[in-house]
């Protein structure tokens, strides 16, 4: 049998094509060491059972797919080479170069899935194609955040020993001296090589990947290069095609039901719009209070004592919370800011592929800000970075709020800066004189602040607090953005607006998103804090479940307003007591809803699974399919893609508000 294969080798390896073999067996070889250190890299999240077998299996297919894929441009470039070249002593350096280039690209990207999967716990993803899209940002924080010099350096010296020992087996020089060959037989060669390319490449899905019980294995068992193509074709999902669906007319039934939980009364006619009007809670007038909505990048709910935290990392915030109303069982809708961003402004569910945020045709949406400003206040999106990075200007510019971003701002009024922005200091330093502004026009406030200090690279300034910068890692970055919110609300203390004022504090996201299962519920535990120096809101504690599309009906709520709505949210501070609530959560493919102790999980194509879930062990296991929770499920996520497909989200106009005044009143 060996003789037979060493003959097969010999005869594909000595001909003009023997190049392309050479180069997926490059490929292989790299693809196949980057899945094992990343399995030893994570070997207490892996599971060492018999499934590490088909996670290689799976593995070497996808190396082998996108192997095959990658060596396309080289089938067609030495068809098209003349039959002489490679008698030439100069081309066959430029092809030992170009080989070496091959290495060298393969191991930079192994140390960039490294990097990648070191944040993330996964394969490249969308958060790797987003990152492709803003390079300047990206690029920046790499150059911060590692040694790149050194880093390249490396991998040149590593490219080099690695192509210095293929050199000694002879394969290269083997190839080369065979590699004369005529034009017909050149492209009968490619168009084989062509053939197997697109059968094998096109035919081979991310989706056959068998279902691991531990999704670590799972990620494992994907190439990188090929899970960021799928990613970057699979941008924006068709709920309709992929996911399971229920009739339209049932969907939207269902949901109104689900709706109708809060009281409110519907203010149309039309099944597929979910306009109702939402009453004060309690008896007396609305209170016309400012809100100051601080939204901290990756602020898990771990970081604070309150939740179990040991290494004092955020002191103020903590000594903060006797003092304000606390929802100490709130979750993201999913595992980026723009994400984040979606739920906490427009309290819709976290709909498959970009976030709204991103997506074309996001003008003019009904919005948190477009209520307040139908009370006639100003709203602002205050962010210490470039706005233009996940589309955040355009958004909130596009949807009524007024834009103030590092750009917008003199040189000398940003004291430290680092590739993702102004530290968050400087950024509610600018909070804070955009309030003063509305203030002194007489304008009641609504701002959306974005930090951006807890984010790689984690540098800040020095001396604030206890920790180094950089060196410190997230814990300095945490702690730097607790420090910069004391020291704003001890500022703001001494401002006229000061006690007539909420201060919101929550994270778009949490800092890790990776677990061993497809939607770690524990991955989306956030904080929300809402202070009141006024009195205005009493203190406690929230025990009720609910994620960031509840946010902002609950503020309004708060604030004792009746209003047109089409959150999908409600106010969980006026459901009944029987209502123990519910969370929505994802991760661009996967769609959850999660009630206390199971989860329902949505994906393609057309799966859906009950799984669940142990708030204290974080365990999670597949149960029987918990068929009226999935029918939920699929009724708010297949009525809320509905809705924004068909432009349906719309902001009010102000014929419309004038219409529904009377009915408020």
């Amino acid at each position: 049998m060996k003789q037979y294969i060493r003959l097969w080798f010999t005869r594909f390896l000595e001909c003009r094509h023997g190049g392309v073999l050479l180069a997926i067996l490059i490929a292989l070889g790299v693809g196949v060491a980057t899945r094992g250190i990343l399995l030893f890299k994570s070997a207490e999240e892996v599971s060492w059972t018999t499934s590490l077998g088909a996670v290689f299996f799976w593995g070497a297919l996808f190396d082998l797919g996108a192997a095959l894929w990658w060596s396309l441009p080289l089938v067609i470039l030495l068809a098209l080479l003349p039959a002489s070249i490679f008698e030439r002593r100069s081309a066959r350096a430029v092809a030992h170069l170009a080989f070496l280039g091959i290495v060298y690209l393969l191991l930079f990207g192994a140390v960039a899935e490294w990097f990648f999967w070191d944040e993330f716990g996964v394969r490249a993803n969308f958060i790797a194609v987003d990152y492709l899209v803003y390079t300047t940002e990206v690029i920046g924080n790499i150059r911060e955040s590692y040694p790149m010099p050194l880093i390249l350096a490396g991998l040149f010296i590593a490219a080099v020993l690695i192509y210095g020992l293929f050199l000694r087996t002879g394969w290269p020089g083997r190839w080369l001296t065979h590699a004369t060959s005529p034009a017909a037989p050149r492209w009968r060669a490619a168009g084989c090589w062509m053939v197997v390319i697109f059968v094998f490449g096109l035919g081979l899905q991310q989706r056959f990947i068998p279902e691991f019980v531990n999704n670590y294995n799972r990620e494992l068992a994907k190439n990188g290069l090929w899970s960021f193509v799928a990613a970057f074709r699979a941008n924006q999902l068709d709920f309709e095609r992929f996911y399971p669906t229920m009739p339209e007319e049932a969907a939207f039934k269902r949901m109104h039901a689900i709706l109708a939980r809060d009281g409110a009364k519907p203010l149309t006619d039309d099944p597929r719009d979910f306009l109702r009007l939402v009453r004060a809670p309690r008896a007396g007038p609305e209170q016309r209070l400012n809100v100051i909505q601080i939204t901290v990048e990756s602020l898990s709910a771990e970081f604070l004592s309150r939740y179990g935290n040991t290494q004092n990392l955020m002191p103020h915030l903590d000594a903060l919370a006797p003092s304000a109303l606390v929802f100490d069982n709130f979750y993201a809708t999913g595992t980026r800011t723009d994400r984040g961003m979606e739920a906490l402004t427009l309290s819709v569910p976290p709909t498959a592929g970009r976030s709204l945020v991103k997506r074309p045709d996001n003008e003019n949406m009904f919005t948190l800000g477009s209520v307040f400003r139908s009370k006639g206040y100003s709203t602002a999106f205050v962010y210490g970075g470039f706005g233009y990075f996940d589309n955040m200007n355009y958004f909130f510019g596009q949807n009524g709020y007024r834009v103030v971003d590092r750009t917008m701002v003199a040189k000398d009024d940003i004291t430290f800066a680092n590739v993702w922005g102004a530290c968050d200091e400087d950024l509610l330093r600018w909070t804070m004189r955009e309030a003063d502004k509305d203030f002194a026009a007489g304008k009641p406030f609504f701002h959306f602040v974005m930090t951006t200090s807890n984010h790689r690279p984690y540098t800040f300034p020095e001396g604030k607090i206890d920790l180094p910068s950089k060196t410190s890692g997230r814990a300095g970055g945490v702690k730097y953005t607790d420090y910069a919110i004391d020291q704003f609300l001890r500022n703001a203390a001494s401002k006229p607006w000061f006690k007539n004022t909420l201060f919101v504090i929550v994270a778009d996201h949490c800092a890790s998103s990776a677990g061993k299962t497809e939607l770690p519920v524990q991955n989306y535990h956030i904080p929300l804090f809402i202070y009141a120096p006024g009195g205005q809101v009493a203190p406690g504690k929230v025990q009720t479940l609910m994620s960031q599309v509840d946010y902002a009906p609950t503020l309004l709520g708060l604030l004792n307003w009746t209003y047109p709505s089409r959150f999908f949210g409600w106010d969980v501070l006026s459901q009944p007591a029987d209502q123990s609530g519910r969370a929505l959560i994802g991760n661009y493919q996967k769609l959850g809803l999660y009630q206390w102790g199971q989860l329902a999980v949505l994906k393609p194509v057309r799966q859906s699974l009950t799984l669940s879930y142990s708030d204290f062990s974080h365990e999670m296991k597949p149960q029987h399919p918990n068929q009226p929770l999935i029918d939920e499920a699929i009724a708010t996520y297949q009525t809320a893609s509905w809705l924004f497909k068909h432009g349906r989200q719309r902001e009010l106009s102000q014929e419309e508000l004038a219409r529904y005044a009377p009915v408020a009143r």
